[in-house]
């Protein structure tokens, strides 16, 4: 019986630390920064984290932009955005950071199209897709997490360099989890 007990004495410690960590390591953004006049791209904005950041912005007024792969995801997300956020200047641009030759036209397009970028934000992201290559030759993982956020940031700081931008990079723990995999 000592042993049961000395394990959920140890479990029970280590969810009050577990607990304890989330709470000093997040928070909700609280702002409520009026965000008329500014764009933002959103990168893998139409579910998840990039969707609920897509709405935030919205909420305030920003000109939001999401890209993504789907355009059936990507206008549905673009509807109810503008269904709750009563702001219409929502749209989407199709990306498939696979792809570094769609990333290039994504930011073509943003360049011709925008006179000016005040927030990046590079939220899209797969993981558990093995070892796939993507037709650039590059392990899909690592493409679309790195290589395609990079590039495509680095494509668009001409302009964004015309105000006061933001780049955002949108990580997880499920990053340090393939790290220990891969480690061990």
């Amino acid at each position: 019986m000592g042993i049961y007990l000395t394990i959920v004495f140890y479990s029970a410690i280590a969810l009050v630390i577990l607990k304890l960590y989330i709470k000093l390591t997040t928070g909700w953004c609280y702002s409520q920064v009026c965000l008329k006049g500014k764009t933002v791209l959103v990168t893998g904005g139409n579910s998840g984290i990039g969707y609920e950041t897509a709405a935030d912005f919205a909420k305030r007024g920003a000109n939001v932009i999401i890209a993504c792969r789907n355009k059936d995801r990507a206008e549905a997300a673009c509807e109810k955005i503008k269904k709750e956020t009563h702001n219409q200047d929502i749209h989407y641009k199709l990306v498939d950071l696979s792809s570094f030759a769609s990333v290039r036209k994504l930011a073509e397009e943003i360049n011709q199209t925008e006179d000016h970028l005040d927030i990046l934000v590079n939220n899209a992201g797969v993981y558990n897709v093995g070892n796939q290559l993507t037709e650039d030759g590059q392990q899909l993982l690592i493409q679309t997490n790195h290589y395609s956020p990079f590039l495509l940031t680095n494509l668009l700081l001409d302009l964004m360099k015309k105000s006061k931008s933001r780049i955002v990079n949108v990580s997880s723990l499920a990053g340090m989890a393939a790290k220990w995999i891969w480690r061990n």
